[in-house]
């Protein structure tokens, strides 16, 4: 079962780029201030760097996700 192979504890898939860490969802706001849920993913791993991202329909991988100061 690929499904079971690919989930780690606590749920999350396991990275198979790094196969160390864990991807990681993350949330954002748009336009409007609706919430996005899961427009982002991203290896736990800080040493990976891998990430997977859907900005306006469009699937994005690997681009370095930039850190906010927002709270």
């Amino acid at each position: 079962m690929f499904f079971r192979e690919v989930m780690m504890e606590g749920g999350f898939p396991k990275c198979l780029k790094c196969e160390k860490g864990v991807l990681l969802p993350l949330s954002d706001y748009g336009r409007d201030g609706a919430p996005i849920r899961y427009k982002a993913w991203v290896c736990s791993n800080p040493d990976c760097g891998f990430s997977i991202r859907i900005d306006n329909g469009e699937v994005s991988f690997g681009k370095v996700l930039p850190y906010s100061s927002k709270h």
